[in-house]
Formats: structure tokens, C-alpha cells, sequence
């Protein structure tokens, strides 16, 4: 016969709700991979945009150059999310998230920090961390991801923008007329 000790105290991990939070860095989790989503009227837009720059460099050379696929595009980047806990002063364990990459040696456990967040889309899902100042080194810390834009690229949003004008002056002058 087995008896259950319901008495047990089991820390729960909770969520915090402010946007400033301040405690003692008690572990990093295991980090996973999440994608940056692309609204496709945005990447229609810009890859026709482009493609008027690339016609018309085309049919100035005949050099074709490596292009990613609508699909690979449309993807989106991912990036890094990596649940961290920490324990604020009243002991309670605090859980958050911490969107994209930071130099190993930045955070380690038992630093003091200070966390700016920001409030989840989700009510489910823990807040993400906007900034983080490590009172223990002085160090401020600010976390960044792959965004949209990067994932295009500059070459592409060159070529966009370029192209964008091209259309623009073509219209004006033939408004103009």
C-alpha cells in the first residue's frame, strides 16, 4: 500500500505580471527555435518591387544571380526563445522569456538582474525580456532576434526600394505628360 504526502510544498512557477522585475538568475532553460512570421501581402509587395529592379538588370546583362525561392522567403527566420527563471525577492520562482541570442558570459546563476518586459500575445505564455540589467557586473544587456527586414536582406530591399522609385518617377512623368 502506497501513501501520497499531500502536504508536499511544491514551488509553482509563475508568470510575473509587471513590467519591471527584479531578482536572483536561477537557470536557463532549454532553449527551441521559433519563426518569424512574413504577412505575404508584405513580401508580395517587396518582391515586386524588386522584381522591376532586377528586369531591368537583366536586360542589361545577361547575369543571373542566386535568388531564394517565394516559399523560402515565406518561411520566415527563426530564432532562439529560452525560458529563464528567476526568484524575486519575496521567493517566489518567476519564469520568462528571452527572445533571441546574448554573449555567454553575460548572465550566469546567482546574478542579481533587472528585467524589463514586455507582455506575452499569448495570456498562456510567459513575458518576454525587452532588456536586462545585470546589477552584479553593471552590465545592460538588450537581446536581439532576426526580424523580417533582416530576413529579406538588404540586396532584396535595395532592389525594392530602387524599384519603387523607378515606378514612382514613371508614373510622375507620365502624369506629368
Amino acid at each position: 500500500m502506497v501513501i501520497m504526502d499531500t502536504d508536499l510544498q511544491t514551488r509553482r512557477v509563475i508568470h510575473p505580471t509587471g513590467r519591471i522585475v527584479t531578482g536572483r538568475l536561477v537557470r536557463f532553460m532549454e532553449g527551441y527555435p521559433r519563426e518569424v512570421r512574413i504577412g505575404r501581402p508584405v513580401l508580395v509587395a517587396v518582391l515586386a518591387a524588386a522584381g522591376v529592379m532586377r528586369l531591368v538588370r537583366a536586360l542589361r546583362s545577361n547575369s543571373g544571380g542566386s535568388r531564394r525561392s517565394f516559399k523560402d522567403m515565406k518561411k520566415g527566420p527563426e530564432f532562439l526563445v529560452t525560458p529563464v527563471r528567476l526568484r524575486d525577492a519575496a521567493g517566489r520562482l518567476l519564469e520568462v522569456e528571452l527572445h533571441g541570442h546574448l554573449p555567454q558570459s553575460a548572465l550566469h546563476s546567482g546574478d542579481h538582474v533587472q528585467l524589463t518586459l514586455s507582455p506575452p500575445r499569448d495570456a498562456d505564455m510567459p513575458p518576454r525580456i525587452e532588456r536586462i540589467i545585470n546589477l552584479t557586473t553593471g552590465q545592460l544587456l538588450t537581446p536581439r532576434t532576426a526580424t523580417m527586414w533582416s530576413h529579406l536582406g538588404p540586396p532584396l530591399l535595395l532592389d525594392a526600394a530602387l524599384g519603387l522609385l523607378l515606378l514612382l518617377g514613371i508614373a510622375a512623368c507620365s502624369a506629368l505628360t
